[in-house]
Order: structure tokens, then C-alpha cells, then sequence
């Protein structure tokens, strides 16, 4: 039982953190800023993918699934908008 109180307070500071330090980035920065968190998405990705590796029941598969989802959303829409963004800088011909 303390294991999960300890994990759900964790859980819930790292969302009271994400959430201040994303509120207080200025708007003109938050592209840039997406371009380089797909580094830390890809290690998400790929940690869930070792968990899903782990034999410890359907629970694990199914969170496991979900992480590896949710970081692959999120890798492959960092790399659009970057992309975009690096089409807007392109000279006119």
C-alpha cells in the first residue's frame, strides 16, 4: 500500500510541475521547445517497450500499450510541427 501512495504522489507532483513550468513558456517558444522534447518522448517510448517486455501480467501489457501510444503520438507530432516550422523559414522560389 505504501508503494502506490509513494507512486501516486509522485505522479501527481511531476503533473503540478509539467503544468507550471508549460504555463509559464512564452508562446513564441513553445515550438522550438516541442522540436526538443521528442528526444525525451523517444526515451519514453522506448523505456515502455522494455516494460512491455516485463512478464508481470495484463495490467503491465496494457499500461505499457498505452505509454507506447501516447509517445509515439507525441514523437510523431513534435516531428510535424518541426517540420512545418522549418518550411516556414524556407525561401520563397
Amino acid at each position: 500500500m505504501e508503494a502506490i501512495i509513494t507512486s501516486v504522489t509522485i505522479f501527481v507532483l511531476a503533473l503540478w510541475v509539467g503544468y507550471e513550468v508549460i504555463t509559464k513558456v512564452p508562446p513564441i517558444l513553445h515550438t522550438p521547445l516541442t522540436s526538443g522534447s521528442n528526444a525525451i518522448s523517444g526515451i519514453s517510448v522506448l523505456g515502455a517497450l522494455v516494460f512491455a517486455g516485463v512478464q508481470e501480467g495484463t495490467a503491465t501489457h496494457l499500461l505499457a500499450f498505452v505509454a507506447v501510444v501516447f509517445g509515439t503520438i507525441n514523437v510523431v507530432g513534435g516531428f510535424l510541427v518541426t517540420h512545418r516550422m522549418l518550411r516556414m523559414f524556407k525561401r520563397k522560389e
